[in-house]
């Protein structure tokens, strides 16, 4: 309806200030492609030049929006044209938001007039970007802007700092990668502080807003990823600012402590909690396979004393499950116990804690994994087959559902016992692409 409407109206009739008004309508409802067709045409003043702003601003605010490339591939396209973008249609809007922000920043950097250094408020319009952007984890839409404009970078502000000053403070990991592709100059930016005299150190002790948090499930992991953080901004932060006191007068592992409090008293009671629950499930799973070891499916032939079903495949794999079931089982009560003997300092949330649960949860499932078969075992070898089929669609649907219900869980656990130091990665490289590529 916008295409056909902006087709019949006499569009170069209005004024530029509704050109304006039109492109950041389009821009607020994702019609990239409506938005490109008033840029073309908008001629601002230079005193509705301060709209552009407002315009990039909106761009900012929307990370998912934007794309890594401003032009879709050829494959894209034909997939497009083919099926009437069915398949593409969120890469092409990425595409085209992404040559947006490129067109509206080249239009105002350009524009020397406006943005020369003489120019009133272009540093605080720069900088809101920055901040907006950042906050949001926009990467893409910090890229764009630093490729054409690379003293971004060193844009500061009394407030807020700098852009990765603004990312720690936020949580936003994609943001903050960029600085590793700066080099040594990073450790000029670690020196400069935000409001209240925080450095970035300051900033990783700080508790992030919730929404940041819950990115990862369990107070126990949120817990280690404050920690992966904090660890992270200290190695980047120069050794005489590690102890360094704000205005407050509170060096940054003293800020970390506080506020963190709250937050390792949680995880605590999570990590409890969770092995309590799992540590009930091992010791029913070995409180039935222990005495089934002794009461053999089909009984002993009462001469020899030898189980009946001795020769069968089927008691075989019943022997083994349930010696597999007993034995894991009690390992996991063991994990978990240590789990409960834990002091709960800051350092056992790093790694260990992550770990003995991960190997508890894992332990617990292969138990009732084994529970499972050793049961099918027995009921195939005493209906003699009977039941072969159903006995085993049940077991499998059974097993699927248990790991359904905790995928998310032990995924989240797996991933911060032995990937905990992946989450931050130091060699993506996407500037000096970017920027070789439009040399």
């Amino acid at each position: 309806m916008v295409s056909y409407l902006y087709s019949v109206t006499p569009i170069q009739e209005l004024n530029s200030l509704h050109h304006i008004n039109l492109l950041n309508a389009t821009i607020s409802t994702d019609l990239y492609d409506t938005a490109h067709k008033i840029l073309d045409i908008l001629k601002p003043a230079l005193g509705e030049q301060e709209y552009l702003w407002l315009s990039l601003e909106m761009l900012a605010e929307i990370p998912s929006r934007i794309g890594i490339k401003s032009q879709p591939s050829v494959w894209e396209r034909c997939l497009n044209s083919c099926f009437s973008g069915r398949f593409c249609n969120k890469a092409l809007m990425q595409a085209s938001a992404h040559h947006l922000v490129d067109r509206l920043w080249k239009r105002l950097i350009e524009d020397n007039t406006y943005f020369s250094p003489t120019a009133v408020g272009h540093d605080q319009h720069m900088m809101k970007l920055l901040v907006k952007a950042a906050k949001v984890g926009n990467v893409e839409f910090l890229i764009i802007l630093i490729r054409c404009y690379p003293d971004l970078i060193w844009q500061v502000d009394k407030e807020y700092g700098s852009l990765f000053h603004v990312a720690i403070k936020h949580r936003q990991e994609r943001v903050f990668n960029l600085i590793y592709e700066i080099g040594v100059a990073k450790n000029n930016l670690a020196t400069y502080r935000a409001e209240g005299g925080n450095n970035m150190l300051h900033l990783a002790g700080q508790v992030p807003s919730s929404d940041r948090l819950n990115i990862v499930s369990g107070a126990a992991l949120q817990m280690q990823r404050e920690l992966l953080w904090f660890q992270e901004i200290e190695k980047i932060v120069p050794k005489s600012l590690t102890n360094e006191k704000n205005e407050d007068g509170e060096t940054p592992r003293d800020i970390f402590t506080r506020t963190h409090e709250e937050l390792r008293k949680n995880g605590e009671e999570w990590m409890k909690t969770t092995a309590n629950s799992c540590m009930l499930v091992a010791a029913l799973i070995a409180t039935v396979v222990f005495p089934a070891a002794f009461t053999i499916p089909g009984g002993n032939n009462q001469q020899t004393g030898i189980p009946i079903f001795l020769e069968t495949k089927w008691f075989t794999l019943f022997l083994v499950s349930d010696a597999v079931a007993m034995l894991f089982s009690s390992y996991s009560i063991l994990v978990f116990m240590a789990i409960h003997t834990s002091p709960y300092t800051e350092k056992d949330f790093l790694k260990l804690l992550h770990l003995r649960l991960g190997l508890g949860l894992y332990t617990v499932f292969i138990a009732v994994v084994g529970m499972l078969i050793a049961f099918c075992a027995a009921c195939i070898l005493v209906s003699k087959s009977k039941i072969d089929v159903p006995i085993r669609i049940v077991a499998t649907a059974l097993v699927s559902l248990f790991v359904i219900l905790h995928y998310g869980l032990w995924y989240d656990i797996f991933r911060s016992a032995f990937c905990s130091n992946l989450f931050l990665f130091r060699s993506q490289n996407r500037l000096f692409k970017l920027q070789a590529r439009n040399a």
